[in-house]
């Protein structure tokens, strides 16, 4: 029987499913290796979680984002890869993958930034040591940014329908109610997303990408790592001209053609609601998520 070919199986994975496998297995990794090695457990996670001191975090800098890579448990994980899997399903059905990347990621950094700034300026968070983990801050700002952008949406909520911006108001009150009773780390993180979901959405309402900035930050990174490569030898082909400018210009009319048609979707959707859509508008959105 073959083998599966688990990078072709990652591949073929949404970015929000992508993001739920590395999770899992940084997991397995920062439980597993620490107790084969009989080495203490922090070993591994104590050199990306994010600390509250700016001292420390000056000696490592990465952990504004790699904090949120890792997991205190099993209950924190699974509940944290749930948010991401549903409000993935949603997001992905609306935007691409690199926009989805760009909201979840800077959802990431705002929470650790409302964290860190949390626990240096509020005296009651003074003289305490505090370490941040957890994909929760990007989760968050998946969330709340849906919840913005589609306010009016429903959503099955157990037995009821309720709108997204009733979903959204009710996580962002919970965390400010339950920010002086525990985890206050943690609900500053879910802050810092929200505040950033909500700041990108309705942003791109009003047609200012707030992210646009980081995402060719990310593409530049993107061909260094590329360029580092090993590049195949180069060989000269000669193409018909006419042929070629023909077949470029009708490719560009099809690319706007069809973003046209997803323009006007998606000012449908933010106008009357997603279950304003025809079967095949909705079929037609769903194709266009998967191609991004």
């Amino acid at each position: 029987m073959a083998q599966p070919d688990l990078k072709y199986q990652f591949s073929r994975l949404n970015i929000a499913e992508k993001l739920i496998a590395v999770n899992v297995l940084v997991f397995i990794i920062n439980a597993l290796v620490p107790f084969l090695l009989g080495i203490p457990k922090n070993s591994i996670v104590q050199w990306f979680e994010l600390p509250n001191d700016i001292v420390d975090i000056a000696f490592q800098p990465w952990s504004i984002v790699t904090y949120s890579f890792f997991h205190g448990g099993v209950g924190h994980l699974f509940w944290n890869m749930l948010m991401i899997y549903f409000v993935g399903r949603i997001f992905l059905n609306l935007f691409d993958a690199k926009r989805f990347l760009n909201v979840y990621i800077l959802g990431v950094i705002l929470g650790g930034l409302f964290f860190v700034l949390g626990y240096n300026i509020f005296p009651a968070f003074f003289n305490t040591s505090a370490y941040l983990i957890g994909a929760s801050a990007g989760a968050s700002a998946v969330l709340i940014f849906i919840c913005t952008y589609l306010p009016n949406q429903e959503v099955r909520v157990v037995f009821f329908n309720v709108k997204l911006w009733i979903v959204g108001a009710v996580l962002v009150l919970s965390d400010l109610i339950q920010l002086p009773l525990s985890n206050s780390g943690g609900h500053l993180a879910h802050l810092g997303g929200a505040f950033l979901g909500y700041l990108y959405a309705s942003q791109l309402t009003k047609g200012n990408d707030i992210g646009s900035g980081f995402s060719k930050f990310m593409d530049s990174i993107a061909k260094l790592l590329k360029g580092s490569e090993k590049k195949a030898p180069m060989k000269t082909v000669y193409k018909n001209k006419a042929k070629s400018n023909a077949a470029n210009s009708t490719a560009d009319y099809d690319r706007k053609t069809h973003q046209k048609k997803i323009d006007a979707i998606l000012d449908k959707i933010s106008k009357s609601g997603y279950e304003s859509l025809s079967k095949a508008e909705k079929d037609f959105l769903f194709k266009a998520g998967k191609e991004n």
